[in-house]
């Protein structure tokens, strides 16, 4: 069955409509899951409708990729916790990588087997996707390992690496000349340059500390978008086009998000070398614990709280305890807000879908450069999990490398609650002076046993 080419366009408009619609409603969290669901029913129509057009391989085939893709993601959505929902992202992007790849790979053969020679606009168009593709694939396997901490997660760096790194560019750059001089299905010139893409996007990763993995898994979702787009001219298809702009350019703007509360620059991002650790000062003083019980008195006497989420809230689970407690300081009297740092967690946006998950209001969610004026008239300020993005060490230590880099002013509130296991270091492995100031004091232990225990005593 072969639909007409008008057909086919007004299908593929009819879903970039979807895409595009679904993209804005994505920007709330009331409309998200419609959004999802928007995007979904347009790639389907997409996916239909090129498979009835062009007779690419047997429906027996496809049917069989699709129910294996259907099982595997389905099992991913319902077994992933959302403590590893960041590496299955890295992951997402490297299959989109690696499939845009793979495209490009397969619209050689057919240009290249065709009746005409290739042009080069469409061997330009095969190389970019093949070359970002392989970026793309080879760099978020990289992130995975870092933030699965399969790997060192600190920023990996050696002698010569800039001129290693420019040798390579140089490399691929020389090798696509010569192949698209002489396209044909052996060229070693291909081999080449499917092997330094591969390479780039390992060398383009390992160098990034693990406090700055948030900007990295933006920018290849950006780059998954682009080798999708490219893809898209190689094969002349306009919806894969306008799907891989779109991906590519809200990338390329959340990236640019991602790097204004990192402090970075995007140069310093597409161009690496950030992040690598620094001889920070050492951190010495005495910590003030606290036990549930006299944190309960303090902050039934609070009249403003204000929890700081970060990473180890997803891994004690305690975001359901946490939305509880609050409203019970609510029910107390209490003013309560969720400080939102934009790189909180280990991809953009993981706090607020730990929250949107407990059902916290989304009023309540504060940015950064929002609650900072507040917290010097804040009475209790509650650290759960978060590390870096609390810690003083940005604005104090020089050394730091972590310098620079905004954070919430948490010290600034007359009194502060930080929720730990211990005094291990977060992610990024730089130690905090929060721990030692004078007006913290650390609860120790699990966040949500910590939490349950104050949830306990509001309602005693």
């Amino acid at each position: 069955m072969n639909l007409s080419a008008e057909l086919v366009n007004f299908a593929y408009i009819i879903s970039a409509a979807l895409f595009v619609l679904g993209l804005k409603m994505l920007g709330h969290p009331d409309s998200a899951r419609r959004g999802n669901l928007y995007s979904a029913v347009g790639m389907a129509l997409a996916i239909i409708v090129t498979l009835l057009a062009d007779s690419i391989v047997s429906f027996e085939v496809i049917a069989l990729a699709t129910l294996g893709g259907t099982v595997v993601g389905a099992l991913a959505a319902r077994l992933v916790a959302m403590t590893s929902m960041p590496e299955m992202v890295a992951l997402f992007n490297g299959s989109g990588g690696a499939a845009s790849l793979l495209v490009g790979w397969a619209a050689l053969y057919d240009e290249i087997l065709g009746t005409s020679a290739p042009s080069t606009f469409i061997l330009i168009t095969i190389i970019l996707s093949i070359l970002i593709g392989g970026v793309t694939a080879s760099g978020s396997l990289i992130a995975y390992g870092k933030l699965s901490e399969r790997m060192t997660t600190a920023a990996i760096v050696f002698a010569g690496q800039r001129i290693v790194n420019s040798l390579i560019l140089v490399g691929i750059v020389g090798s696509s000349v010569m192949f698209c001089l002489e396209p044909t299905l052996g060229s070693q010139w291909f081999w080449v340059l499917l092997a330094l893409s591969l390479v780039l996007g390992v060398m383009a990763v390992i160098p990034i500390g693990g406090a700055d993995m948030p900007v990295v898994i933006s920018l290849l979702n950006s780059y998954s978008g682009l080798a999708a787009c490219a893809a898209g001219f190689a094969i002349g298809n306009n919806l894969l086009i306008v799907a891989g702009s779109l991906v590519g350019a809200s990338g390329i703007i959340l990236t640019n998000i991602m790097c204004k509360a990192m402090n970075r620059s995007l140069a310093n991002v597409l161009f690496s070398g950030f992040g690598a650790a620094k001889a920070a000062t050492k951190v010495e003083g005495e910590v003030k614990p606290i036990v549930a019980d006299d944190a309960f008195l303090i902050l039934e006497a609070a009249q403003s709280v204000t929890f700081v989420p970060g990473y180890g809230m997803a891994v004690a689970q305690a975001q359901h305890v946490v939305r509880e407690l609050g409203e019970l300081l609510e029910k107390n009297g209490a003013e309560v807000n969720f400080a939102i740092h934009p790189v909180a967690g280990r991809m953009p946006g993981h706090m607020n879908v730990l929250l949107a998950e407990a059902n916290v209001s989304y009023e309540q969610l504060v940015e950064m450069d929002d609650i900072n004026p507040r917290l010097p008239n804040t009475d209790v300020v509650v650290v759960i999990g978060a590390n870096d993005v609390v810690n003083p060490a940005a604005r104090e230590d020089e050394n730091s490398p972590i310098y620079g880099m905004p954070i919430i002013n948490v010290d600034h509130a007359r009194t502060v609650f930080v929720l730990k296991r211990s005094m291990g270091s977060g992610f990024s492995g730089v130690d905090n002076p929060l721990f030692f100031k004078e007006n913290t004091r650390m609860l120790f232990g699990d966040a949500k046993q910590s939490i349950s225990a104050l949830v306990a005593e509001f309602k005693s």
